[in-house]
């Protein structure tokens, strides 16, 4: 069984179980988060209710488990035969979640 969840921009799979990285989300490690837009439901038996755009009454449960950041990403920027360089980087901040539980 899985969902596939919108979530800041991005489609996520969720499978019950597994750790997922998603964008930072507002909440203190250990507290229990709900997603309600989901796109896409796999049942066990192989059924798959798809959403348009979401599918009704269908949730995704998962449990905070810690706050991390993302890798760097180096931006660098240069114009050729200016002297023009630039660098700059990023992380992006990031929340591991434990998803326990598929409600359809």
């Amino acid at each position: 069984m899985y969902a596939i969840v919108q979530n800041g921009g991005h489609q996520i799979k969720m499978v019950p179980g597994t750790t997922v990285l998603v964008d930072r989300v507002e909440g203190a490690p250990g507290s229990e988060i709900s997603f309600a837009q989901v796109l896409l439901v796999e049942k066990d038996g192989g059924e798959v209710l798809a959403g348009a755009p979401f599918v009704a009454d269908a949730r995704v449960v998962a449990v905070i488990d810690a706050e991390t950041r993302g890798p760097k990403i180096r931006i660098f920027k240069k114009k050729r035969r200016k002297g023009m360089r630039r660098s700059r980087g990023f992380r992006a901040d990031l929340t591991r979640l434990r998803v326990t539980n598929i409600i359809v």
